[in-house]
């Protein structure tokens, strides 16, 4: 096989490439353009073209390699591989480029390469599912639905045809979406990745916490949407948050501590219980911004937990032994560090907020470097036991 053929076989292999490649370059970018050193993304506001990009370039293209790769062994239908994945690629590699020099095209333009990716994706995702009837992955597509309508209003509000505090808002309702995906795919991974590694006792999900969990998510994100400094917002940011912190205590964290590959994804879902608790209290407290709870969900949960599934997927679904480095050992620990210094660290001295921004910024992107240098040689080449895929 051509290594083209190699890298289109699934859609974890070219996606983990474009997401890590995108975010080791992208953050030193960002930091350029916090610091007032480059002006890139034309009308959109640096803070919001930011986090766009986070979401809808960096995070949605790991989704998108999870999601392809899943989908296909949960119905057993073919997702998209070979010419419709490279299609998805890109459509992706379109999208980041618009934004990029969003200042010199059509905002209409713009906006259209951009959701044409979201669009392409949720068909791929949402077709073998409905196919299949498989009910239990239903609730992905309004999910993708809700990203769409929120990428959109972003783009709206980026031209000026809606007003730019309704675009921050949607961002965190992008964001949230996010959450909802990891807080489904964590909640059956997670557990059964620890049951079968350690082979521990005990180890089990609440059935009751699964069915209230999603509930109070939901409520949280319309709360944050509509009445975001409402006290009612911040009782249930804190019981959410609580609820998700309780949710993990039999998961068996206490057996990983010698298993980065392991440790790296309980650490990650408990920034989730983190980022809604900080969420509450950026309400009650005037020392904690808002901003605190948001890189907690990014930087902590959906950093630690990309980082940790991209090196997971890519050892089992190539044929490889399901172990981290030390490369990538190191590489989880500077995407933990890089989650304090966005969060509790300007917190308890604010005094030092923009270099532990820098600071986080560059362990961010060492650490998605780092699976880049480790991870293309083993996504471009064949499998080698010879199996598809």
């Amino acid at each position: 096989m051509s290594l083209m053929s190699n890298l289109l076989a699934k859609g974890f292999r070219p996606f983990f490439l474009l997401a890590a490649l995108f975010v080791a370059s992208f953050m030193p970018v960002w930091l350029f353009r916090y610091t007032g050193q480059l002006n890139v993304g034309g009308d959109w506001l640096p803070a919001t073209w930011h986090g766009h990009e986070m979401i809808f370039g960096f995070a949605l293209a790991v989704i998108a390699g999870f999601l392809l790769t899943a989908v296909n062994r949960w119905t057993g239908r073919p997702t998209a591989t070979g010419r419709s994945l490279a299609l998805l690629c890109a459509l992706w590699v379109a999208g980041r480029g618009a934004i990029f020099f969003a200042e010199y095209l059509p905002g209409a333009l713009v906006a259209a390469v951009d959701l044409a990716f979201v669009a392409a994706l949720a068909f791929y995702v949402g077709r073998p599912i409905i196919q299949a009837r498989s009910a239990r992955n239903y609730k992905f597509l309004p999910i993708f639905a809700v990203l769409f309508a929120t990428n959109l209003v972003m783009h709206l509000g980026a031209m000026g045809v809606l007003d730019t505090g309704i675009a921050r808002l949607t961002l965190l309702t992008a964001l949230d979406m996010v959450i909802l995906i990891i807080l489904i795919v964590s909640g059956r991974i997670v557990p059964m990745f620890t049951r079968n590694a350690t082979g521990a006792d005990g180890l089990r999900t609440v059935g009751w916490l699964e069915k209230i969990i999603y509930p109070l998510v939901i409520a949280s994100i319309i709360l944050q949407f509509f009445w975001p400094q409402h006290t009612l917002n911040a009782v249930v940011a804190l019981v959410a948050g609580l609820a998700i912190g309780a949710r993990q205590l039999t998961w068996g964290g206490q057996h990983t501590l010698k298993k980065p590959i392991l440790w790296v994804l309980h650490v990650g879902h408990a920034w989730i219980a983190i980022g809604f608790i900080l969420r509450a209290l950026a309400i009650w407290l005037p020392q904690v911004s808002s901003s605190a709870s948001s890189h907690a969900l990014t930087v902590g949960s959906i950093g630690m937990l990309i980082i940790g599934m991209m090196t997971r997927v890519s050892l089992g679904h190539t044929g490889r032994p399901i172990t981290a480095s030390w490369l990538m050992s190191i590489a989880f620990v500077a995407v933990a560090l890089a989650a304090l210094g966005r969060t509790f660290l300007p917190i308890i001295f604010p005094a030092y907020y923009i270099e532990w921004v820098m600071l986080s910024g560059v362990l961010f992107a060492l650490a998605f470097g780092a699976f880049l240098l480790e991870f293309t040689p083993i996504l471009i080449a064949p499998r080698p036991d010879g199996k598809p895929g």
